[in-house]
């Protein structure tokens, strides 16, 4: 027997849109995202493509009109809808540009509901491209399926964070002068949670001690070995998923 194949096909384009869509439109397709159905997948006149528009989920549209520079899609069905968010927060002291990438790439991929830069003493970047990490952003959520985007914000100093820290959030802190093993830590606080995790040098001794006066703070250790800013907090929001988010 023949199975019947899964529609669309996993090949099918996917893409990230906005401003939300409506089953029945016609979507114009323009731009980079316009040259890449056009020219570089090469879609043709009743193909399918896959689109998301971190609002209603994830929907079906069917080409209706290919030009050099533009396509227009229409909206025929809804797919899936909107996927349920883990409520955890990445809050990450900013890195050298392409491990900063990375970081908000993969905060994407493991299913965050924001990324919060933090500005700490030891940081040797103040400022970030938030335009760009939103870009990788999108990217992770178009190739590994994902229909909501982490919440992207303004970066903001780390006393200033600690001030207004609401009530009732964990907030889970690589502590590399030693802490709770973070699996422990994470399996006797469900609930909303942080990470936070600090720039290459980490915090300093002032900062380790303001974190620490946070009601709900809880220090972490991430095992026996020295981490990279960027493997800390990817193997954090990791060990988080698996022990209280949507990974169990």
């Amino acid at each position: 027997m023949i199975a019947t194949p899964a529609w669309p096909p996993q090949s099918t384009p996917r893409l990230f849109v906005e401003p939300a869509l409506t089953q029945g439109e016609h979507r114009r397709i323009d731009g980079q995202q316009g040259h890449y159905l056009a020219s570089v997948m090469r879609l043709k006149i009743g193909d399918p493509v896959k689109l998301f528009d971190d609002a209603t989920g994830e929907w079906l549209g069917v080409a209706s009109e290919v030009r050099k520079r533009d396509v227009v899609l229409e909206v025929r069905e809804k797919l899936r809808e909107r996927e349920a968010v883990p409520d955890l927060w990445l809050c990450a002291a900013p890195i050298k540009k392409g491990r900063i990438d990375w970081v908000v790439e993969k905060a994407c991929e493991l299913g965050v509901a924001r990324v919060a830069p933090v500005l700490t003493r030891r940081a040797v970047v103040d400022k970030l491209n938030l335009d760009r990490l939103r870009a990788h952003m999108v990217e992770a959520a178009e190739q590994c399926g994902r229909t909501a985007l982490p919440d992207l914000v303004e970066p903001v100093k780390l006393a200033a964070m600690l001030r207004d820290w609401p009530e009732g959030r964990t907030l889970f802190f690589a502590d590399e002068t030693g802490g709770v093993p973070a699996l422990e830590a994470m399996q006797a606080h469900p609930g909303p949670a942080a990470i936070l995790v600090g720039p290459e040098g980490g915090f300093d001794a002032e900062e380790r001690e303001a974190i620490r006066a946070v009601p709900g703070a809880v220090g972490i250790s991430l095992g026996p070995r020295i981490l990279r800013a960027e493997t800390a907090a990817a193997a954090a929001v990791s060990l988080w998923m698996g022990a209280v988010g949507d990974w169990n």
